[in-house]
């Protein structure tokens, strides 16, 4: 899987390249920590990114060759501490990112790389304008999804809130008729998924983080036919816009009477509109099969590492809405609100988190999870550990259901100082489903500490047996 990574990897490198090396005023505005032009040139600063991306990548390279997620995210985490340049903390802090939702570490996600969202010329008017009023996200796609042939929603790799409603939606969907599940950096390398009916870490780039796994695996137990429609070597821009967009169109030709789902990475779900001086795949999608899709906006509008980097729409329409669930304004004649019109259909408001004993508590997902306690007590005194919770009936390298990561040790006290006082009674928590599940802890090596079996029930109330340590 290494060649299909790369690939992919050259992809969302000169993705980034396209968002953040320009010294414009847009490109700044993305990421705060963007130097301004008095600092350098924009001909050394692109030199800058293009030199941490090399750098990013080969670190990347050098983490997965270690044994378990638990110590390739500490290799990733201390080769970012160690480096301050502004250009490599602002590329590998995406790729940093990436495992922190690997190991269910959200928040510290969004600290490492979380685009801002300020105001720009092609925004529309505010929501709160125009006879608008919300409603819940999920009745609205359900009921404007009638009679479409496909749905695009798209999500922020780093933010896995984006992938939250999405998972949600997936039931409602299958029952409205959808029965294809398309997914960003899926690997058609892995053949059996469909038959073996859960992910493994070899079934894409993004899998390995929990609620992306969860995505797949729910499409999977409704009867979607989960297809890979990315084309790893296809390039960049319009090459590989216009290839997954052909791979997506394909399904229609094979089956006329296919319904759509499709998870995707930020603008490739956009309508219209320059992206990456070329054309999105939804627009090649739309042009190749002649299927106007429903595009649904999921990264703009959500809460980000810090309040500055909100659109300043998100906190008018989180204090006028104070929801509980995702939202969608809407107006008479069921037309819905989206900050770019014309790019999108809809825009999707998340709640602003709650933390949960370290944990966002978006990752109920609406209820579909109940949160199941857990302590340092696992980890045997070995810290840092990582928490994971494995279906029962899928084998020990499916992906887990969900991980949370317990680190009583504080780097940066005396040596005799290095457990923190709380230390015996750390607590975090996992979300799962009612269900079947096998809890393991691991160290920093890989080795397992403790594994236990437990049984979830929707009253939140557990059973348990131990099985080895």
């Amino acid at each position: 899987m290494d060649r299909q990574i790369a690939n992919f990897l050259v992809a969302l490198i000169f993705t980034l390249a396209a968002a953040f090396l320009p010294l414009s005023a847009d490109a700044k505005s993305m990421v705060n920590r963007t130097p301004s032009s008095a600092d350098v040139t924009q001909a050394e600063w692109n030199a800058q990114q293009l030199v941490a991306a090399d750098k990013s990548d080969v670190i990347m390279r050098d983490a997965r060759k270690l044994p378990g997620l638990l110590a390739q995210y500490a290799f990733m985490q201390l080769a970012y501490d160690a480096n301050h340049e502004r250009a490599f903390q602002i590329i590998f802090g995406q790729y940093l990112s990436w495992y922190q939702t690997f190991i269910g570490d959200y928040p510290g996600a969004a600290a490492s790389f979380s685009i801002a969202q300020p105001p720009q010329p092609d925004d529309g008017h505010s929501p709160l304008a125009g006879g608008y009023h919300p409603e819940p996200a999920a009745d609205v796609i359900l009921r404007q999804a009638k009679g479409r042939k496909a749905v695009f929603f798209n999500e922020a790799h780093s933010a896995p809130i984006t992938r939250s409603l999405t998972v949600q939606l997936l039931s409602g969907l299958r029952a409205e008729g959808f029965n294809y599940f398309a997914a960003e950096t899926l690997y058609a390398a892995d053949s059996g998924l469909q038959k073996r009916g859960y992910p493994i870490p070899e079934s894409g780039f993004y899998i390995n983080e929990p609620i992306y796994g969860e995505m797949i695996r729910t499409a999977l137990k409704l009867g979607f036919k989960v297809i890979p429609y990315d084309v790893e070597n296809a390039g960049v821009g319009n090459p590989r816009e216009r290839a997954g967009a052909r791979n997506l169109a394909a399904i229609f030709k094979h089956d006329p009477d296919a319904r759509l789902v499709v998870d995707a990475g930020f603008a490739h779900i956009q309508k219209s509109g320059a992206y990456l001086r070329g054309r999105s795949m939804a627009e090649f999608f739309h042009e190749i099969s002649h299927i106007d899709p429903l595009c649904i906006e999921q990264t703009m509008m959500i809460q980000h590492a810090r309040a500055d980097q909100d659109h300043p729409y998100y906190l008018a329409a989180i204090q006028a809405a104070n929801p509980k669930v995702p939202i969608v304004y809407v107006a008479a004649g069921d037309k819905t609100w989206t900050l770019k019109p014309k790019k999108y259909d809809m825009s999707v408001i998340f709640p602003a988190s709650s933390d949960n004993n370290g944990r966002p508590d978006w990752l109920t997902l609406g209820g579909l999870r109940v949160a199941y306690p857990i302590t340092s007590d696992l980890c045997n005194k070995k810290f840092p550990c990582l928490i994971q919770a494995f279906y029962a009936d899928e084998t020990e390298n499916s992906v887990a259901a969900d991980r949370a990561l317990i680190n009583v040790v504080d780097p940066k006290a005396s040596i005799a100082q290095r457990i923190l006082p709380d230390h015996g009674n750390s607590r975090s928590q996992l979300f799962l489903r009612p269900g079947e599940y096998r809890i393991t802890a691991t160290d920093r090596n890989d080795h397992r500490l403790f594994s236990r079996k437990i049984t979830v029930s929707s009253a939140k109330s557990t059973k348990s047996s131990v099985d080895g340590k």
